[in-house]
């Protein structure tokens, strides 16, 4: 045990020492705000997917009728199933846009101090075609997402 003259000259260097080395270790702040773009995005965007699911249903399977080589009876008779499902599927669809916005939130407010970003939980979003896909600086507006028909 060094001597009592000592202690507050030892606790003086020390808090110089740890002082100095934050100081040389501390850089300039960089935010990321993916996250919580994307976050934001999903949640005041996921509505209008929906709204807008039987337009993109309809589209999906008019550009894939004109794609595909089938024939013509069966062009006729899956459009009626084919825009039933595929409106289901894009309303859905819609919907885990919405909680998936709701789940990165939490963590976009938490990685908006750091660099660093979440990976997309939903995916589709990202690369899927949409009816407006215009990227602004406060959010990126994509609305009516084409969740099934496979990006190209």
């Amino acid at each position: 045990m060094p001597p009592p003259k000592l202690r507050p000259l030892r606790r003086a260097a020390l808090l110089l020492a740890a002082l100095a080395s934050l100081s040389s270790l501390a850089e300039p702040a960089h935010a990321s705000p993916q996250t919580l773009r994307r976050s934001l995005g999903n949640i005041v965007f996921a509505p209008f997917d929906l709204v807008l699911s039987p337009v993109v249903a309809a589209r999906s399977i008019y550009k894939n009728l004109r794609s595909v080589d089938d024939s013509t009876g069966v062009r006729i008779f899956y459009t009626a199933p084919g825009f039933a499902w595929n409106t289901g599927v894009q309303g859905m669809a819609a919907v885990v846009r919405e909680i998936t916005g709701l789940i990165e939130f939490v963590p976009g407010l938490g990685l908006y101090f750091f660099e660093a970003d979440l990976a997309p939980l939903f995916a589709p979003v990202e690369r899927g075609d949409a009816l407006l896909d215009v990227e602004t600086p406060p959010l990126r507006i994509k609305l009516g997402v084409d969740y099934v028909t496979v990006p190209s």
